[in-house]
């Protein structure tokens, strides 16, 4: 064990640090961050239409439906600005933090983003008018069904080539230089036309190109082999587990999993959740919604407490252990650990380079993955299609996530108790170990 961990800290850890402060992929992550405001708030209006909505119609509440129809529409509206518009938003976002990674103004780099998204996002529309036999097509028009979770790839990739060209540009003093009597605000102004010109008319040349010669859209280009492909590859089995495995590894190592791999955490299984999101609020039905596993299917039924289910581990030690150090442990990260705040018995236990808690530091989330993602797959809960605070206790966000399904509820409890039993196991290992080596 020592001399695999050893190789690991001499081999692996390097690189996972690099990942971890690779700037792109910070700025991936720290857009999807910068979003959550909106994700939030667009998934509060769909879980209270749910609540008022769709709910009481399953149970003959026609009333409350009625009453509440002042709601429903404020949470529409809420909906129609937040989820329908997200990749409008990240294109903002992305531009933003990718103009901050390198060094120049990040105001000027998410409006660029935001317009090269604009750009490349399809014009014409073709509409036929009611008792007419031809279709009349326009030009002018911006349509919705590229700005929400299906465009989020083509923002995120023509977010980075426009800011990267504008960031290269400024960066190379490529600039309008005004004297220096000249406002800051304004010789910023200035400073940015150059490179934003560059960057704009480069994508615009890309889109005329695909549309010229490809006749189709770059976002189209895009969804159809790059979001798609990536989307579908991530529901597999195989998939989620690689991931889960893999926040485990880094956060044994004392690397922060979740955040190390935030560009597919977010990048692939959060844009599921938003078109889960969306599909719903159409009106597509629970059991047809277009992805079985999404970003909150990790935290409503395997990183309960936080990676690992540490929440389970904290039980545990409560049953089983007695050892005063690690009840003590347990007692000052019970409070965080119901919240899914888990640093505390991380390093305080601690999880880190702990050759006996390694097994079920891996084990655990992989088996409540397995559990979740058949229970998932035959039925017998629906998919996570609603966006919860992070810290909402586990079972309740299972519970709101899946639209207040109770099997989902019951599952994550079972999940838990699980957890509980297998992390026991350990814990009187670790005891005994412990208690030999003192002695």
């Amino acid at each position: 064990m020592e001399v695999f961990t050893s190789w690991m800290e001499k081999h692996f850890v390097p690189i996972a640090v690099k990942i971890g402060s690779q700037k792109h992929l910070v700025a991936i992550r720290d857009a999807f961050v910068s979003i959550m405001p909106i994700t939030m708030a667009g998934s509060v209006a769909v879980l209270l239409n749910a609540l008022v909505r769709d709910l009481p119609a399953k149970f003959g509440g026609e009333g409350i439906t009625e009453a509440f129809g002042w709601l429903i529409g404020i949470n529409g509206y809420v909906w129609w600005g937040t989820l329908a518009m997200l990749a409008l938003i990240f294109a903002y976002a992305i531009g933003y933090q990718l103009a901050k990674a390198y060094d120049v103004d990040p105001l000027a780099g998410g409006l660029i983003s935001l317009a090269a998204f604009i750009v490349v996002t399809p014009q014409v529309a073709s509409i036929t008018p009611e008792g007419a036999t031809e279709a009349v097509v326009g030009w002018g028009f911006l349509s919705v069904a590229y700005l929400d979770a299906k465009g989020l790839f083509t923002a995120l990739i023509i977010g980075f080539i426009s800011t990267i060209i504008y960031a290269k540009l400024m960066n190379k003093d490529i600039t309008i230089k005004l004297p220096d009597e000249v406002p800051p605000a304004v010789s910023r102004a200035f400073a940015s036309i150059i490179p934003g010109l560059a960057a704009l008319y480069s994508v615009a040349l890309l889109a005329y190109l695909t549309g010229t010669y490809l006749e189709t859209s770059i976002g189209d280009l895009i969804l159809q082999y790059v979001q798609a492909p990536f989307l579908n590859i991530s529901q597999s089995l195989g998939s989620v587990l690689l991931v889960t495995i893999a926040v485990s590894v880094f956060w044994f190592f004392g690397l922060h999993g979740t955040n190390v791999l935030a560009p597919a955490l977010d990048g692939v299984y959060k844009s599921a959740l938003v078109a889960n999101t969306n599909a719903y609020n159409s009106g597509t039905p629970i059991k047809n919604l277009p992805y079985l596993w999404t970003r909150g299917s990790f935290d409503a039924y395997a990183w309960m407490g936080g990676a690992g289910c540490t929440l389970a581990l904290i039980v545990a030690i409560f049953i089983f252990s007695k050892r005063s150090e690690d009840r003590a442990v347990a007692r000052l990260s019970v409070a965080m650990g119901a919240f899914n705040i888990n640093e505390p018995v991380i390093f305080g236990l601690p999880i880190v380079l702990n050759p006996i808690y390694i097994i079920p530091w891996i084990l655990v989330p992989t088996i409540l993955v397995i559990i979740g993602y058949a229970a998932t797959a035959w039925g017998l809960v629906p998919p996570v299609f609603l966006e919860v605070p992070w810290v909402m206790p586990p079972v309740l966000y299972a519970w709101m996530a899946t639209g207040f399904s109770l099997p989902a509820a019951l599952l994550s409890l079972v999940n838990f108790a699980i957890a509980v039993f297998i992390w026991g196991i350990f814990v009187v290992v670790a005891n005994k170990v412990e208690i030999k080596e003192a002695a």
